[in-house]
């Protein structure tokens, strides 16, 4: 930011310093120091050639040059030989105190959300067993009922397979047989007429042979 000051008086000053060892060794390292400042301008076409390059915004280079322009040769001399002025001085610029300001602004802002975040930790923790809580119950339940339901289905599965349905045919098909043989004892027994005994006996005898061909087929089917 020293390249916008600087005169004659001060280079000669400067070139004079290490001849008779008067002025102390600057701080900067030798790329600040070593670095050649631009010569008085002497026409416009030479001061748009010989300006310097910056990456200083002009608001900022101007508020610089500002506090630089009304301090004294050996004032600028003790900044470029002191670490602890420069340093001072830097820290007494506006662009200095707004960085400074906004740093220690964004320092209490993540403070204060650690510190809420930290109070929130034991309700995060209890919402935490809440939930542990209701999955285990949840997953608890639906155990229980898909057990039910495997259960369910192995017992349907069971009773419609081919041989449990071949079994109950046949065993329907004994029951009729039964009720038949015993409505013919009936009609020996004289507990029955015969018109009655003939219409139920038919009725069952049909009812008897269309299940046997039934399981006829069935058991056809499936061997």
């Amino acid at each position: 930011m020293f390249r916008f000051w600087g005169s004659q008086e001060q280079q000669q000053q400067q070139q004079q310093q290490p001849q008779d060892g008067s002025s102390s060794q600057s701080w900067y390292p030798p790329s600040v120091t070593s670095s050649p400042r631009p010569a008085t301008p002497t026409s416009s076409s030479s001061s748009s050639q010989q300006r310097p390059s910056s990456h200083v915004p002009p608001a900022e280079a101007a508020g610089i040059i500002s506090a630089l322009k009304d301090k004294s040769v050996d004032e600028l001399r003790k900044l470029l030989s002191d670490k602890d002025a420069y340093q001072q001085f830097l820290n007494s610029l506006d662009q200095v105190k707004i960085q400074n300001n906004l740093k220690d602004e964004l320092c209490k802002e993540n403070l204060q959300l650690a510190e809420e975040n930290l109070q929130k930790e034991p309700r995060i923790m209890e919402l935490r067993n809440q939930c542990r809580i209701i999955r285990t119950t949840e997953l608890a339940t639906a155990n229980e009922k898909l057990n039910e339901l495997e259960k369910q289905k192995e017992e349907m599965m069971k009773l419609n397979s081919p041989a449990s349905l071949l079994q109950r045919i046949q065993e329907s098909i004994n029951k009729t047989d039964e009720e038949s043989e015993n409505l013919h004892q009936n009609l020996l027994d004289g507990e029955i007429d015969l018109g009655a005994f003939l219409q139920k006996y038919k009725k069952l005898r049909t009812t008897y042979h269309r299940k046997t061909l039934i399981h006829l087929a069935a058991k056809t089917s499936t061997i």
